[in-house]
């Protein structure tokens, strides 16, 4: 019986939660019950072992048993459950009721093995191989006999068929002289019948019979089919006959048929069948040899469970007894260790020691009661700090760190994995000079300072951008030396970019204005040179051209160069109207295909009108800014390079966050890996001749449209990624804005 997590000092033994009359009952009935089937099969009792009274003691020990192995089956069950659940006394239960079991089975065992051995030497005695051997020998001689003859009526038939085979001549023209040579076989080979017939004529041509007993018996159909195969049939003696027949088709005849039949002495048959009845006998004497001793074996057998149950419900009966002490304690243990403090143990009746032992247990559970709920309270008051704590690091923009003295990151909130572009994988647990090297110098001069406290500027690549962080490094408030640090960051890239913009701004317009007003005079006066003293010059007169047109075109140059800074210093804030996107790339990109040339400029747009609120003129700005970028940078590449042709790809549409976009790829000298993204901001360019304004226009653009510009490489597919791709990205609108069918 399995036992509970509880205290079992008011629980009932295991035995009184199965009626334990009725197992006494079963007992009593099964002894009983062997007894009688004990005394009826060894014929110690008047009752006959009849086969139905056989059945019936088998059949009442068998349910008998089946009760007893269902209550021992349970009763085991029910501890190893116990067992296994880590019940208290549960293993002590089992070990008792084993060694019970094992006691009382052993010397069962032993009788069993006995009498199953006494019983098996008796009978085989009366079954002996020498006994066998008789026994088959008879019926194997008698059957040769038979065989025998069956061998000589086939040799008769076949020498019978073999001769009038050959005598076909003379069956058709004199019959009765066919018939009398077919006697003349007949008696040379002492056979009691010979027939030819015609079985399509339904008729007998040839009738020989030794006396009128001898009739003639259809061959059976089965027969019939085997001859007119080619077979010679030989047909044993039916049931109380003693007559071989054998059949055989004539091969040289169009139908007929030989019939022969071979006598055979009756009392051979009689012998045959007296030996065969013997030997049937004889099998089935040896078959119930083995149910004798299966009867025995399952009497035995029942005997062995009837004093094996018996033992095992005396081990439950002393296991109770035994260990209910031990088993209470135990149980109150167990629901201490999983934290029920309020366990008690009765200080139950039996010797002083255990008396003692539920004394100081209980006391021990009042102490561990009162001091776990001192730390029940003190670790409340901490988890309110810290869920005020992480409240209002999820709360704050800027990145929070937390990293151990020995520089492991311990924590971090979820504006950092934000601001990092990492997952909490990437970071906790780890060393911060391993993921973040750029912070770690910041680190390392606040863990050098007494104060423990530090700040500076990093760039760090995030994803495919280049950020700007601050960082500040502090120092946890510990009294030991051992302490850890926190550090904060934040992103500062577009203010950086802000305060970069607006001084150039500033510079753009001093330039402008210090710049463009000498210009026109310089270049008036070059011109006028040019006119006036182009004729009357003679000596030099083609370097005094070269110098005067060298004026011109660069006066020329540095005005457009400072047009551009004026058109970025004065960027008018964008004129949102509700326009078509397609139409405004087609036509921008329309304008620069007579300026490419050589170049390919393949326009992918949805033939469908995109239209939302945006600035035409900007953006035609802007795309026109991209193509000329994409032109200068094709014209970049390496004289090695000048053999492939220079591509520009112009394409447009919606995302699948309804974001209009605008992408340019060519596959020019590509963009630079580093500093890639202060591309965007003023006179920042790779390029010799460029003026470091076309993205930072196309920039500020996109910054009125409230939209991006994204930096990358040219995809694999597009000359196998070399070059660059500008992606412009505007805010996501309606989808009734988005798509119009073209008109």
């Amino acid at each position: 019986m399995a036992l509970t997590d509880v205290p079992t000092d008011q629980n009932h033994s295991t035995l009184s939660r199965l009626p334990a009359m009725a197992g006494v009952v079963v007992v009593v009935l099964a002894i009983l019950s062997g007894l009688a089937t004990y005394t009826i099969l060894t014929g110690l009792s008047p009752i006959k072992p009849t086969p139905d009274i056989i059945t019936w003691l088998l059949g009442g020990n068998l349910a008998l048993v089946l009760i007893m192995i269902g209550m021992i089956l349970w009763q085991m069950w029910s501890l190893l459950v116990a067992k296994r659940r880590g019940t208290a006394g549960a293993g002590l239960h089992i070990r008792l009721v084993s060694l019970f079991s094992i006691i009382a089975a052993l010397p069962a065992l032993i009788v069993a093995a006995f009498a199953a051995v006494t019983l098996n030497r008796g009978l085989d005695a009366w079954f002996s191989e020498r006994t066998r051997s008789i026994v088959d020998s008879a019926v194997t001689v008698a059957e040769a006999y038979m065989r025998d003859h069956g061998e000589t009526a086939r040799g008769d038939i076949a020498s019978i068929a073999a001769d009038l085979n050959n005598q076909k001549l003379l069956f058709d023209t004199d019959r009765p002289d066919f018939v009398r040579r077919v006697a003349r076989h007949a008696a040379l080979r002492g056979l009691v019948g010979a027939f030819v017939f015609d079985t399509s004529h339904k008729r007998i041509d040839a009738n020989i019979t030794l006396n009128n007993k001898i009739a003639f018996r259809a061959p059976p159909q089965e027969a019939l089919e085997r001859a007119d195969k080619g077979e010679l049939v030989v047909m044993p003696p039916g049931e109380g006959g003693n007559i071989i027949r054998a059949l055989i088709k004539l091969t040289n005849y169009p139908s007929e048929y030989l019939y022969v039949y071979r006598a055979i002495n009756p009392s051979v048959i009689d012998q045959l069948d007296e030996t065969r009845a013997a030997k049937a006998e004889y099998d089935q004497l040896l078959e119930q040899r083995s149910g004798v001793q299966i009867t025995f074996a399952l009497m035995y057998a029942g005997v062995s469970l009837i004093f094996l149950l018996a033992a095992i419900w005396l081990g439950l009966w002393f296991a109770d007894r035994i260990v209910a002490p031990v088993v209470s304690l135990l149980s109150a243990a167990r629901r201490v260790s999983a934290g029920d403090l309020d366990a008690k143990v009765t200080e139950m009746r039996g010797p002083g020691d255990l008396q003692t032992l539920a004394r100081a247990f209980n006391r021990m559970t009042y102490q561990l009661k009162e001091q776990r709920n001192e730390l029940m309270t003190a670790n409340h008051q901490l988890d309110e700090r810290r869920r005020f704590t992480e409240a209002m690091l999820s709360g704050v923009t800027a990145g929070v760190i937390g990293v151990e003295p020995d520089g492991a990151i311990s924590l971090i909130n979820p504006s950092a994995f934000t601001l990092l572009g990492m997952s909490e994988q990437d970071l906790l647990g780890r060393n911060l000079a391993e993921v973040l090297p750029s912070f770690s110098v910041v680190f390392e001069q606040a863990a050098a300072r007494v104060s423990g406290w530090a700040e500076g500027q990093v760039n760090m690549r995030v994803g495919t951008q280049e950020r700007n962080f601050v960082v500040r490094v502090t120092t946890e408030a510990s009294d030991s030396d051992d302490h850890g640090y926190v550090v904060t960051f934040d992103d500062i890239s577009q203010l950086v970019s802000a305060q970069r913009n607006s001084a150039w701004a500033d510079i753009a317009r001093r330039i402008a204005h210090e710049i463009k007003n000498p210009l026109t005079p310089i270049q008036l006066s070059a011109e006028r040179l040019k006119r006036k003293y182009g004729r009357e010059i003679q000596t030099d007169k083609q370097v005094f051209e070269q110098c005067t047109d060298t004026i011109i075109r660069q006066v020329g140059d540095i005005g457009r160069m400072v047009d551009e800074f004026s058109a970025f210093a004065r960027m008018p804030s964008a004129s949102l109207e509700t326009q078509d996107l397609v139409s405004v790339v087609r036509e921008a990109t329309i304008l620069q295909r007579v300026a490419a040339g050589d170049l390919e400029i393949d326009v992918r747009i949805t033939e469908e009108r995109i239209e939302f609120a945006f600035d035409r003129r900007l953006v035609t700005q802007a795309v026109t800014n991209l193509v000329k970028n994409a032109r200068e940078a094709i014209e970049a590449r390496p004289h090695d390079d000048q053999a492939m042709k220079g591509r520009i790809l112009v394409e447009a549409g919606i995302d699948a966050h309804h974001a209009p976009f605008i992408v340019v790829t060519d596959n020019g000298i590509g963009l630079p890996k580093e500093n890639r993204h202060r591309l965007t901001e003023p006179y920042m360019t790779t390029r010799v001749k460029g003026t470091g304004l076309g993205l930072a226009i196309v920039k500020r653009i996109m910054e009125e449209h409230q939209g991006t510009v994204l930096l990358d490489d040219a995809p694999q597919d597009f000359d196998g990624g070399r070059g660059a791709r500008v992606t412009l990205s505007f805010t996501p609108v309606l989808d009734e804005q988005l798509a119009v069918p073209a008109q």
